[in-house]
């Protein structure tokens, strides 16, 4: 088997054509590839799945309408401008690669429709001087990030590169500056940019505008890093593991939000630029009022732990299954790595675009617990919901954010506070529904929301009733005891103004009928969703201000219970009297009338 190396000086040398029809077996496992449909089609490997070289123009045919691409940019060409020496001149390089691919530079460049939408698209080339980025290929990027925020388009890229081209010397690395500060402007316009890893997507391409996508795919066994793999192990001084520097390593790093098979990218593609472009919002028919379920009594606050913690209970990515028509989930923080405790993507709900946050209780070894890279994920999310002004909608379900000492170093706390800031001006509606466990910290870090809804037998607390148990008895078997004390299901964060609504669960708990609480959830999920997109941004973020910061005053829930320590006053002071009344007969028959106005006793 051939490794990457090989692959790479095989697709940067062979001339498209005639030698790639004659490739009868596979270059990577050896699978005879000479009757597959997928490698005739796709060019891909149907056992390894491994995707071979394709030019700029097929990867652009594969992904849109058929004759819907108008190229631009067409004449502009590279003119050697250092006149760089070398064994090949550069100029004869430059005419062999133009000849050879029909381009006038490493990068193919456009505008098309996908599935009917309109897009702005662009495809680095690796056959031409192994899609090296020079003065052209930047200016070409450039110009193609200002043609879609003139034309309000979104902006597809698909890039094969091996870095920036030695040729143009520091005017080719200045071309990373170039093309990152033109993505930047496209995101501060508003509008979306998917940025594909084809094999392979390496140096200063990889780190200037490909790395900049709002959302970021890659093809599935691609060679992505910014590093040459040869550099990689000449600096550590052996080979590298296998799969390191890889679209795989990548994913589990939290690099790339999916790998995509070239089969499906078409179909991923259509669908993420539907649910950005959003164009259905939902709006009220008549307002209707809300069933509250009935109030349990304080001492069954062992069972509602006991039913919020049900090993078979739904959790949040069932729930986004069965309320989402598609959903397409996003993966990793981008910086260190992507926590599996926290499910993150966009859905469409009703025929609207939704952003999803999701915590999934009991995963992995930290049983749900979040790390950092977790927090930080969903902060990916939130700024995504904001700037395509998509309804955000998380799932609180966790037991708290993980307290080890990897978590710590990884920023933790930092995570946590600026995932509170983040939701307090995000300038989208939030809605937050707690599934099952909300605990502590780590929950709140998802629930700083508009609407805040819970589940019937779901509970919320500052900490867990063993917890709870072992800081004031030193005993966490006593939590059943003192979980009625924390005020933690439903009914008790109802009363102290925590949550807005409760939603009924079926009979016997949501791991009962899990479509039923699915069905649940999203008929009151799209209640609160129409009541809070009617309200103007601006009195929607003043609104979530001002009712978290009346959590906690002495006017809301303190307000009532001192109301009903009065009450409670008021009511034995007069049984108190109606007893001295019995007690005293002759005082109540004989009393002057002077007595009875100043209400003395003998």
């Amino acid at each position: 088997m051939k490794n990457l190396v090989d692959l790479l000086a095989y697709f940067s040398g062979h001339r498209r054509g005639e030698e790639e029809e004659q490739l009868k077996n596979c270059l990577f496992c050896g699978a005879d590839l000479s009757t597959s449909e997928e490698y005739s089609q796709y060019r891909i490997c149907p056992q390894c799945n491994f995707s071979f070289s394709l030019s700029a123009r097929q990867r652009i045919d594969l992904l849109i309408d058929p004759g819907s691409f108008k190229e631009t940019n067409r004449f502009l060409v590279s003119l050697d401008p250092l006149s760089f020496a070398e064994r090949i001149s550069y100029r004869k390089r430059l005419f062999e690669a133009q000849r050879r691919t029909g381009l006038s530079d490493a990068v193919l460049t456009g505008m098309a429709r996908i599935e009917g939408h309109q897009v702005v698209i662009a495809a680095v080339d690796f056959g031409f001087l192994g899609g090296s980025m020079g003065c052209v290929v930047g200016e070409k990027m450039a110009l193609t990030f200002e043609l879609a925020i003139k034309k309000k388009l979104p902006l597809i890229v698909v890039v094969a590169s091996g870095g920036v081209r030695v040729q143009e010397g520091v005017l080719s690395l200045m071309q990373m500056a170039k093309t990152a500060a033109a993505a930047q402007r496209l995101h501060a316009a508003g509008l979306p940019f998917i940025s594909v890893f084809a094999n392979p997507t390496t140096g200063g391409v990889y780190a200037s505008f490909a790395n900049l996508g709002d959302i970021i795919l890659a093809e599935p066994r691609a060679l992505v890093g910014f590093a040459p793999l040869r550099v990689m192990e000449k600096m550590v001084g052996k080979p590298l593991p296998e799969g390191a520097h890889s679209a795989e390593s990548h994913l589990r790093l939290g690099l790339v939000d999916a790998i995509v098979p070239r089969p499906r990218l078409r179909e991923v593609l259509s669908r993420l630029l539907n649910l950005f472009s959003s164009p259905y919002h939902l709006i009220p028919k008549q307002k209707e009022g809300r069933y509250m379920p009935p109030e349990r009594p304080g001492e069954s606050a062992w069972q509602a732990v006991q039913l919020a913690r049900h090993p078979r209970r739904p959790i949040a990515w069932d729930y986004i299954t069965h309320i989402c028509t598609y959903f397409v989930e996003l993966r990793g923080d981008r910086v260190s790595g992507d926590d599996e405790a926290i499910i993150c993507g966009v859905g469409d709900l009703s025929g609207q675009g939704v952003v999803f946050v999701g915590q999934v209780w009991g995963q992995g070894e930290r049983e749900g617990r979040i790390l950092p890279q977790g927090f930080r994920k969903a902060q990916r999310a939130m700024k995504l919901a904001a700037k395509f002004r998509l309804p955000l909608v998380t799932f609180i379900d966790t037991p708290g954010a993980y307290p080890g000492l990897e978590a710590e170093e990884g920023g933790l706390g930092h995570a946590i506070a600026t995932s509170l800031a983040l939701m307090s001006n995000l300038p989208v509606p939030i809605i937050s529904v707690i599934i099952g466990e909300g605990g502590s910290e780590g929950a709140l870090a998802l629930g700083v929301a508009d609407r805040i809804l819970i589940q019937e037998n779901a509970i919320y607390s500052v900490i867990s009733p063993e917890g709870a148990a072992a800081v004031l008895y030193r005993d966490a078997t006593k939590a059943e005891a003192v979980a009625p004390a924390l005020k933690l299901t439903a009914h008790d964060c109802h009363q102290l103004g925590v949550v807005d609504t409760i939603i009924p669960e079926p009979q016997g708990g949501a791991h009962t009928d899990p479509a039923e609480a699915a069905r649940l959830i999203r008929d009151y999920l799209l209640q609160e969703l129409v009541e809070v997109q009617a309200i103007p941004v601006t009195k929607l973020i003043k609104a979530r201000y001002d009712k978290f910061r009346r959590m906690g005053e002495y006017n809301s829930y303190f307000g009532a219970a001192m109301a009903r320590e009065v009450a409670q006053l008021q009511d034995y002071l007069s049984r108190g009297v109606g007893v001295l009344k019995e007690f005293w007969p002759y005082r109540a028959k004989s009393s002057s009338k002077e007595d009875e106005a100043s209400g003395s006793l003998p």
